[in-house]
């Protein structure tokens, strides 16, 4: 299929050449004497275009196998101009050979004693310009497609980022929680069992959000009051937690079990005794969820890996602007998270990679029928001139119908191409045939 194709492709270049090349000798008073003979310098156009063209995109194909996405640096660009002059010279070299001596039965010696080199420059030239249409559409195209894919890459390594910073609090929060619970059965049985039930709860929330990028505030707040019952099974009055009354936006979203880091944060880094409490305050202030502590540090602390907070700023960082605050001072810390509007919604990763994986696809596809839809215009349009041409040249002969049904081939195996039909296996063929192999190997 793909050999129709490029013959198609290089027959309508051959065609257009020669239209334009016509009327150029038709401008200057040159007129063909009758059909025979526009037939004939046809013939030897197109055997022109369709040597040089394939040789040309074979060659180009070449470069992008040994050069793969580096074939319009200079270096590499300059070995294909290079190339491909060489490639075009000892073409045209072969063609001429062939038809000095296979078509006019000329001796071979003859034939190179007689050769100049201004034989080769009207199809030289004719070639480079056409090769360098070539090029550069081709670099135009494969810019754009190298945007997209950037663009795509980009978004997918924020949402792997995004699965992989996520999935790090499901071991972060039971580690520090089973530590809790190791100290309290120590000290307090009975507490422990009430704490071993919050915990459950706890962490069913912790499960429910797992497939979560954003929870909706009221959520998230419910879960913060859970979970501070919870260390109050603890360190019952040593800590004091007080909450908004009513919040401004309910449905609004944060990052899920954002809150349980900065709490937990708090109650590690911090003194916590009766006689002097822990003061947790969360409050909303212009557009952010700020949790706010009374700061009495503990004297001997390990040192912080730094995880949660990190964790908090990064899953943030790739949702919005919106910077995660951290303010300090001798009596207070607090840190405020961005509060996002309600409608800020975050695909899941599998559906993003699905999506664009139909997109890519369907664009595919489309590229395909406008190449092709484009070759039926362009075809359809010259249908009436090649008429025209014959015609007007009055020569009886009908010469039009070389260039109609050459041209009508290549528009042929464009279409078999794009609408991926086989002429002799059918519509289709290619994939009923993988699905055949796939349910056998099942």
């Amino acid at each position: 299929m793909r050999i129709l194709k490029d013959l198609g492709k290089a027959f309508f270049v051959g065609t257009l050449v020669f239209i334009i090349l016509g009327l150029i000798q038709y401008a200057n008073g040159f007129v063909f004497s009758d059909g025979r003979e526009i037939l004939i310098a046809f013939l030897y156009n197109q055997l022109y275009s369709v040597v040089l063209y394939l040789v040309n995109a074979y060659y180009f194909g070449f470069l992008l196998k040994k050069f793969p996405n580096q074939v319009f640096k200079t270096k590499n660009l300059m070995k294909g101009l290079l190339g491909g002059s060489l490639v075009t010279l000892i073409s045209l070299f072969a063609i001429r050979a062939f038809t000095e001596v296979i078509i006019d039965k000329r001796f071979f010696s003859e034939f190179i004693v007689t050769e100049k080199i201004q034989y080769y420059y009207i199809s030289f030239i004719i070639s480079v310009v056409v090769t360098t249409i070539f090029y550069a559409v081709y670099f135009y195209r494969n810019k754009q497609e190298r945007k997209v894919t950037e663009q795509k890459i980009i978004a997918g390594t924020a949402s792997a980022k995004f699965d992989a910073l996520k999935n790090q609090l499901d071991p972060h929060f039971l580690f520090n929680s089973l530590n809790v619970l190791t100290s309290l059965i120590e000290e307090n049985p009975e507490a422990a069992t009430r704490f071993t039930t919050s915990l459950s709860k706890v962490y069913r929330y912790v499960l429910e959000q797992k497939n979560k990028e954003l929870v909706t505030l009221e959520e998230e707040m419910k879960f913060a009051e859970l979970y501070m019952s919870l260390l109050a099974v603890r360190f019952e009055d040593s800590i004091v937690f007080t909450k908004p009354s009513k919040l401004e936006n309910p449905q609004a979203k944060v990052v899920p079990l954002s809150l349980q880091l900065l709490l937990e944060n708090a109650v590690k880094h911090n003194q916590l005794m009766p006689s002097k409490k822990l003061y947790i305050t969360i409050s909303e202030e212009n557009g952010n969820l700020v949790v706010t502590n009374t700061s009495q540090p503990k004297q001997v602390l390990r040192e912080s890996t730094g995880v949660g907070l990190k964790n908090i700023r990064d899953r943030y960082a790739l949702l919005t602007k919106r910077p995660v605050i951290i303010n300090e001072n001798r009596k207070e810390f607090s840190i405020a998270i961005p509060i996002l509007g309600e409608n800020l919604q975050i695909v899941n990763t599998s559906d993003i990679f699905i999506s664009e994986k139909k997109y890519k696809l369907a664009k595919k596809q489309v590229e395909k029928l406008k190449g092709f839809y484009i070759h039926l215009s362009l075809y359809i349009l010259f249908f009436p001139v090649f008429i025209y041409l014959n015609y007007i040249s009055n020569t009886g002969f009908p010469w039009a119908l070389f260039p109609i049904v050459g041209w009508g081939i290549g528009v042929s195996g464009h279409a078999a191409e794009t609408f991926n039909y086989n002429p002799f296996l059918g519509k289709d063929w290619e994939e009923r045939k993988i699905r055949e192999l796939m349910d056998k190997d099942e």
